[in-house]
């Protein structure tokens, strides 16, 4: 995502680092919020399953940890390398670093949006 920020002098463009694996995008944030709460998972961190397959988008728990914030999960990467993996999409490796989860949503007109499922 791009943001402009205006100096006197000039704009300048940022862009966050976002990574997408179908329906589920990560955008990198400066820092784990302060009153963060921990989600606990066993093995892997699950932030979709699939509607038809049960196939799911998921983190190891040695390589990374959830938490909530204001009804918001983020993904808190522990050391560069954490792969996040799906039985349908190209692994993405991700580097170090705090990001927001994203779930896709879908416009359908005379309906409510939704969520986008695998």
């Amino acid at each position: 995502m791009k943001f402009l920020k205006k100096t006197q002098e000039s704009i300048q463009i940022h862009t966050r680092p976002t990574y997408r694996q179908g329906d589920v995008l990560l955008q990198k944030i400066e820092s784990l919020p302060a009153n963060s709460q921990p989600v606990e998972f066993e093995e892997r961190i699950v932030l979709a399953y699939g509607e038809v397959t049960g196939h799911c988008h998921a983190l190891s728990t040695a390589s990374a940890a959830m938490f909530t914030y204001n009804g918001q999960r983020l993904i808190e990467v522990k050391e560069d390398g954490a792969r996040l993996r799906h039985e349908e999409h190209a692994t993405i490796v991700l580097p170090k670093g705090v990001y927001k989860v994203i779930q896709q949503r879908e416009y359908v007109p005379e309906a409510p949006p939704r969520d986008v499922l695998d």
